[in-house]
C-alpha cells in the first residue's frame, strides 16, 4: 500500500535522510524532503518555513529514535500517528506502533532511558516530533511520526552528546574532537554507533520507500 499525493518527509540531520533516494514520482514535486537540524527549535523553524513554500497532504517527521521499551530492538521501525490511513499504511509496510516521548535532550545512560520509559511508558525518545505535530495539527494537516531504533533501550552513548552541542544544538566539531583526546576509549562506541545508525537508516529508508514510491 502505498500513499498518494503531496508529502512533506521531515528530517533532522542528513545522516538519517542520506539512504532515502526516492525514484521519479508523478507529479515530480510529490515528495518534499527537509532537513531542519536537531531539536524542537530548529524543527519548529524548519517546518513553518516549509508549510510557507506550500501545504502537502501529509507531514512524515522521521529519523533516529532512542529506544526506550526493551521490546524494541535495532533498526525497529515505529510509528505514531491520529490518522486512520496513515496508520494502516505503515502497518502494510512492517512498521510497529509506538508511543514516543519528545525530549529537549538526548537520552545517553541505559539509567536514564529506564527512568524515562518508567515515568512516560513511551515506547521511544526523540526530540523534534512534537513541535512538528503541534504546527501540522494547528493547520489541519495529517501528521505521523515514523522513526527507527539506533540505540536501544540497553545502550548507553559513548559520550555525552549533550554536552558537546553548539547554540544551534547541531554537534559541534570542536568539542568532538576534544572530548575524543580526552577519552580516546570513546573511539570503539563511536564506530559502533555510527554503524548502528547506518543500518536505522536504511531501514527507515526501506520503510519509506515501501509507503511513497510508486510501483
Amino acid at each position: 500500500m502505498s500513499l498518494s499525493g503531496k508529502t512533506l518527509v521531515c528530517f533532522a540531520m542528513g545522516s538519517e535522510r542520506r539512504p532515502f533516494r526516492p525514484r521519479p514520482v508523478a507529479p515530480p514535486d510529490e515528495i518534499r524532503v527537509m532537513v531542519s537540524g536537531v531539536g524542537p527549535r530548529n524543527a519548529r523553524r524548519g517546518i513553518e518555513q516549509a508549510l510557507a513554500a506550500g501545504t502537502p497532504d501529509r507531514v512524515l517527521t522521521c529519523g533516529f529514535a532512542g529506544g526506550l521499551d526493551p521490546a524494541f530492538g535495532l533498526g525497529d521501525v515505529l510509528f505514531e500517528t491520529s490518522d486512520r490511513e496513515l496508520s494502516g499504511a505503515f502497518l502494510a509496510a512492517g512498521a510497529r506502533p509506538a508511543q514516543f516521548h519528545c525530549s529537549d535532550r538526548i537520552a545517553t545512560t541505559v539509567v536514564e532511558k529506564r527512568s524515562l520509559f518508567e515515568a512516560t511508558g513511551a515506547g521511544a525518545v526523540e526530540m523534534e516530533s512534537a513541535v512538528i505535530h503541534e504546527v501540522c495539527v494547528g493547520r489541519g494537516i495529517p501528521c505521523a511520526t515514523l522513526r527507527s531504533i539506533s540505540d536501544t533501550a540497553l545502550d548507553s552513548m559513548p559520550l555525552d552528546f549533550n554536552t558537546l552541542a553548539a547554540p544551534d544544538q547541531s554537534l559541534s566539531p570542536a568539542k568532538l574532537a576534544w572530548a575524543i583526546l580526552r577519552n580516546p576509549g570513546a573511539i570503539p562506541g563511536l564506530m559502533r554507533l555510527g554503524s548502528r545508525s547506518s543500518l536505522a537508516a536504511r531501514r527507515l529508508a526501506a520503510t519509506l520507500e515501501a509507503l511513497l514510491i510508486r510501483r
